[in-house]
């Protein structure tokens, strides 16, 4: 098993040229499932380990999220981002402390939102996400072991701002220390290939799911990182749920059979 500063060099690499997909496990089981598939890199996503612990979206503590990204950065030998959500903080001292925390469950890549999580005032002020961001650069340089910093501007997902506010708060993250930019919600051709060109030489995280585009296109449109959030996850439990409820409300089983076997998920446990 590689270190977490080799798996660090390894993701950083990843990001110098090119376009790869970080798909999102919820688990340790998914995340060596995915890892058999052959992907190079994984990313946690909050929305997935709420699920799994039986929580929803931003209910989960941080000693919680700390404890599963150790267990997700231990299961496979490929690079971890972590969703870090907001941080787990308001203010830049405990965003940097937090993200010191993060990096010692042996993350490769640390994502930090600008969403503050309040129903009244969803976003933090530009400055306060700017000085969030800095401190969040200033805990990894710190760490020297080159680990990468994702800042999100959540606007245009949360529907708070418009696609040009959005990219501009992106502009000022890039600035402020951002190894690599994500903007989710993006949907269409035109607004990724403007928030390529806005931060660059910088790389773009795209969420996929909004805009109906291929791997392909996404490269071809300069897009560096193309994740899937919560999506994978829900396509779980989504077939789960239709196949209990058939149970549940008919009293059948013939929507649990067929797909894979379990011999086939053990051999890509095992790969």
């Amino acid at each position: 098993m590689p270190s977490a500063a080799d798996k660090r060099v390894q993701f950083r690499k990843l990001h110098e040229d090119g376009c790869f997909v970080i798909p999102n496990p919820w688990d340790a089981g998914s995340a060596r499932l995915l890892r058999g598939l052959g992907f190079k890199a994984l990313a946690s996503t909050s929305s997935g380990m709420a699920w799994s612990l039986g929580l929803t979206d931003y209910d989960v503590l941080l000693d919680e999220a700390l404890s599963h990204l150790t267990k997700l950065s231990a299961a496979t030998d490929l690079p971890l981002n972590a969703d870090f959500e907001n941080g787990f903080a308001d203010d830049p001292e405990g965003v940097a402390a937090n993200v010191r925390k993060a990096l010692a469950a042996g993350v490769a890549g640390v994502s930090i939102e600008d969403t503050t999580r309040r129903p009244g005032k969803p976003l933090y002020e530009t400055v306060q996400a700017i000085e969030r961001i800095k401190a969040a650069r200033a805990a990894i340089d710190m760490d020297g072991t080159g680990a990468v910093l994702v800042g999100r501007a959540e606007g245009v997902l949360f529907g708070h701002m418009d696609v040009k506010q959005t990219l501009d708060r992106l502009v000022a993250i890039a600035e402020a220390g951002a190894d690599c930019l994500y903007a989710p919600g993006l949907k269409t051709a035109d607004d990724i290939a403007a928030a390529v060109k806005a931060i660059a030489p910088k790389p773009l995280n795209v969420l996929a799911g909004f805009a109906p585009l291929t791997v392909a296109q996404y490269a071809d449109l300069g897009v560096r990182r193309v994740s899937v959030g919560g999506s994978l996850a829900k396509a779980a439990y989504g077939g789960m749920l239709v196949a209990a409820r058939q149970i549940a409300d008919e009293g059948r089983f013939d929507a649990m059979l067929g797909g894979v076997t379990g011999r086939e998920i053990s051999a890509l446990l095992k790969g």
